[in-house]
């Protein structure tokens, strides 16, 4: 999608850009991202990967807005130091409960909830974000969920039956998820979930986050190289072709 690594991509169709503060304990915060015109509209809720609150988190919740979708970004790395907010956000993950998850349904709720939204929202994730993206598909108040290049949550297929539609995006490059998408598709498909799953030859993990190298530590970006994570632009733009369509069909129209 085209932006000079380290420039802000501009999204003419968007009209306002800002953090908010949602009602939580400790008070959540976020970025927020409006569509331009009149609304209201359906909401997404875009969770980030391990690197928590960056530049291109806020390219997301901007890509969606300029599609017509109301999106925000919650910080779930906002309680202190990051070491020991991702420590919290693992736990929260293996177990399936826990402040993390409350988080996820304190920003749904505030966007929901919101005059300018049509109360239906959707939760898209990135790697970590996408594993959580993946465990919120029940019980959660979501009417699509869009994982990419998220893990399959443990006892994923226990939970199937009453699971929202879902649209998942790999790369058959990335290390650290070879198999995942088939058996993703394998899983949705025998428990008659609506979804469209796909995995990118060419694309590796990290392949839609436009991530400015010189924003992380060099230990980063030899962890990146390391993993097979890449920003794969060809891929990117199938993948959010694909996503938009499918929010189009489960979330907007729903």
């Amino acid at each position: 999608m085209g932006a000079v690594r380290g420039q802000r991509r501009r999204h003419p169709r968007v009209t306002q850009h800002q953090d908010v503060q949602i009602p939580r304990p400790g008070a959540l915060p976020g970025y927020l991202a409006v569509p331009a015109g009149d609304g209201p509209w359906p909401g997404v809720v875009v969770l980030s990967d391990v690197l928590g609150m960056t530049r291109d988190l806020r390219d997301q919740a901007d890509w969606l807005a300029a599609a017509g979708y109301l999106a925000v970004a919650p910080d779930l790395f906002f309680r202190g130091n990051k070491v020991r907010c991702l420590r919290r956000i693992v736990s929260d993950a293996l177990k399936g409960y826990g402040q993390t998850f409350d988080d996820i349904d304190a920003a749904r709720g505030w966007l929901a909830g919101r005059d300018d939204c049509t109360g239906r929202v959707g939760v898209l994730g990135f790697c970590m974000g996408g594993g959580f993206a993946l465990q919120v598909v029940v019980g959660h108040g979501f009417a699509v969920a869009s994982a990419n290049y998220g893990g399959i949550p443990k006892g994923f297929t226990t939970f199937l039956d009453e699971a929202c539609p879902i649209v998942g995006s790999y790369g058959a490059q990335d290390r650290s998820l070879r198999g995942t998408a088939a058996k993703l598709e394998t899983m949705l498909s025998s428990a008659g979930v609506p979804h469209d799953v796909k995995e990118y030859p060419e694309a590796g993990h990290a392949f839609l986050n436009d991530h400015d190298p010189g924003e992380f530590s060099a230990l980063i970006v030899a962890l990146s190289k390391l993993t097979g994570s890449h920003y794969h632009a060809p891929s990117a733009a199938d993948a959010r072709q694909r996503i938009l369509a499918f929010f189009a069909e489960h979330l907007a129209e729903g």
